[in-house]
Order: structure tokens, then sequence, then C-alpha cells
């Protein structure tokens, strides 16, 4: 009986409902979100750590960095030149030579012609010297006038100061502090000395620069990456250019205006002024320096007050209106952008950093407008 015993087939597992269906559905969306944004943290994390080692390395090589990148601007610069000089059948290396011996004689001529001016006009500063304190004394009495006044509010003080133990502070460390001084200035010279040979060597092997650069990189992101250099090299020399025209143009405005109110020297002071005025946000603070402490022994409240308004009129309509012409076609950085790049790179590379600020920003905004994982910042940095 046992042996006749028929086992029936397993049953087949029917169709899963519907609502096992969509929680499974639901369950591996969420497993693949959770690896996307495991993935975004990722790289997230590594872009951040990869600036903070850029900007750690730029900091630690500042002088390198410096000098290599005020190289690469002058480059820029004279490219120009050496192009007309190839059109006139000079070869390349010939005219890269020409060129950089031309920017060397125009620095020697500038230097030497703004270091006499200077010389002069710090020789004709003791002739104002009596006007100069007369316009000092009214200041001197009110500060003079605040101190009785705290004295009399806060009379302890002075019996504690007069109580006070005096203190002998010797300098033990003045030959060292001169010693690291002389080698900090020796670095800066070397320095110095070494960019007329890399603008050489930047202007004659460009082309090949160029083309194994592109190399570097895979065949198939050989285009983008030879797109992005064409763009940046735009950038450049547009950046270069517009702000000599602009440079140009205040400087022959504040020399017209300076002169006009009498002040000594006032084309070597109109020329430093304008180019000073370039500088974002600061500039116009260092534009106004060099005219109102020329103009102290000279002008008065009222000439004072038109060469501030001449040197913040023309920042403004250099910024506001010529800058976004000149250059705001290559150039499209948004203010919070320009404004947090002037503060990071003049920490890092001092007063160089303000002036290398733009150009280094604009050159990161083209480079992640082309990578595509990085469109989305190039987006944020822009207008």
């Amino acid at each position: 009986m046992a042996a006749n015993r028929i086992i029936p087939p397993p049953e087949e597992p029917g169709p899963r409902p519907a609502d096992q269906v969509h929680k499974d559905r639901e369950l591996q969306q969420r497993d693949e979100q959770r690896f996307r944004n495991t993935v975004r943290a990722g790289a997230s994390s590594q872009l951040i750590l990869g600036v903070i080692a850029v900007l750690a390395a730029c900091y630690l090589a500042k002088l390198v960095m410096v000098t290599l990148l005020v190289s690469v601007l002058i480059a820029f610069t004279l490219e120009p030149v050496v192009s007309l000089l190839q059109r006139w059948r000079v070869p390349r290396t010939g005219a890269s030579l020409l060129a950089v011996l031309l920017l060397c004689g125009v620095v020697w001529a500038g230097s030497y012609f703004f270091y006499y001016r200077a010389v002069d006009f710090l020789h004709e500063l003791p002739r104002y010297s009596q006007k100069i304190r007369g316009k000092l004394s009214g200041i001197t009495k009110q500060t003079n006038d605040i101190k009785q006044t705290t004295q009399k509010i806060l009379p302890g003080e002075e019996k504690q100061n007069r109580n006070a133990v005096p203190v002998k502070v010797e300098s033990s460390g003045s030959s060292e502090m001169l010693t690291k001084g002389l080698g900090t200035i020796t670095e800066v010279l070397a320095a110095i000395a070494f960019v007329p040979f890399l603008v050489y060597f930047m202007l004659s092997w460009q082309e090949h620069a160029r083309t194994k650069t592109v190399q570097l990189f895979r065949p198939e992101n050989r285009t983008t990456a030879y797109v992005t250099l064409g763009q940046i090299s735009l950038m450049m020399r547009s950046f270069i250019a517009g702000n000599f025209l602009i440079g140009l143009f205040m400087s022959a405005v504040s020399m017209a205006v300076f002169g006009f109110l009498g002040l000594p020297y006032f084309y070597f002071l109109g020329f430093i002024s304008g180019f000073l005025s370039l500088m974002p946000y600061l500039g116009v603070v260092l534009a106004a320096i060099p005219p109102l402490a020329a103009g102290l022994g000279t002008l008065k409240d009222t000439g004072m007050i038109i060469v501030v308004l001449t040197v913040l009129g023309l920042h403004l309509f250099s910024m506001n209106v010529l800058y976004p012409k000149v250059i705001g076609k290559r150039l499209k950085l948004n203010p919070l952008l320009v404004t947090i790049s002037l503060l990071i790179w003049g920490w890092i590379w001092g007063a160089l950093g303000l002036i290398l600020a733009v150009p280094v920003m604009g050159v990161v905004k083209i480079v992640c407008d082309h990578v595509t994982s990085l469109r989305h910042l190039g987006e944020w940095m822009g207008e």
C-alpha cells in the first residue's frame, strides 16, 4: 500500500501580491539612492581635500607659484610682440629674445624715470612741512583734548600707570631677524632673476608646451583640453589688455585733474593712482593715498575733496562700466567669488595675491565649465 501511494507534485509559487512588488521596488530604489549619495559624498570629500592640498601647496611654495604666474602673465603680454616680429620673418626664438630684451629695457627706463621722480618728490616735501604741521596740529589738539577728558573720567588709570614698574626689553634676536630678512630679500631677488628666462622659454616653446599638454589627456578628452587651453589664452590676453587700457584711461584723467589742482609731480602721482585703482575693492584706498599725501601741504579742504571724489569716481566707473565691457566677455565671475578669492589669495600670497586672484579664479572657472562633473561649480562661480 505504501509503495502504491502517489506523491502529489510541489505547488508552483503563484504571482506575488502587488504590494510586495511595490515594496521591493522601493527597497531597490533606496539602495540605489544610498549608493549615489555615498559616491557623491566621496567625490565631494575628495574635491575638498584636493582644494585644501592645492591651497596648502600654494602657501608653502608661494614664491615659486607667484614667480611662475607672474611669468605667465608677462608671457601673455609679450605674445603680440612676438607674433608681430614673426610676421616680419623673424624666427620664433629670436622674436622671443627680442621681446624679452625690449621688456627689460622698458622696465629699466621706467624704474630709472620713476626712481628719480620719487627722489625729487621726497626732496620737495620739506618745503611743505610747515603747512603739513599746520594741518596736523588741529588733529593733535583734538587728540590731546580727548586724552585729558579721558583722564578726568578715569583718574585711577593715571595713578596705576605711575605705580607701574618699568620693564626693560632687550632685543637679543636683532641679528637673527636681520639675517632672516636678508635671506628673504635674496630669495626674492633670485626669483626675479628667473622671470626673464621663464618668459623667454614660455614664449619660444609655446606651441611645444601646448601640444604636449594636450597629449597628456586621453584621446577622447584631447579636443576638450585644446579648447580649454584656447579659452584660457583668450581670457588672459583680454584681461591683460583690458587692464592696461583702463589703467591708461584712469591715469590720463587723474593727471589732468591733479595738474589742474596744482599738485607737484602730478604726472607721477596720476600714473601711480590710475594703475593702483585697478586693484579690486582695495584699489580705491591705495589710489587715494599718494595724491592726498602730496596735497597735504598744497591743497585746501576743497582740493582734497576733489581728489577723493576723482579717485572714487574713476574707480566706480571703471569697475562698473569699463571693466564689464572690456573684460567681462571673457571673465564672468560673480562679485561674491571675487571677494572670497581676494581674501584667500591675499592671505596666501600677500599683495601680489590681490593682483593674481582674479585671473587665477578665471582659469579655474574655465576649467570647471569644460569638466562635466564640475559644471555646477562653474555655474555657481559665474554671474
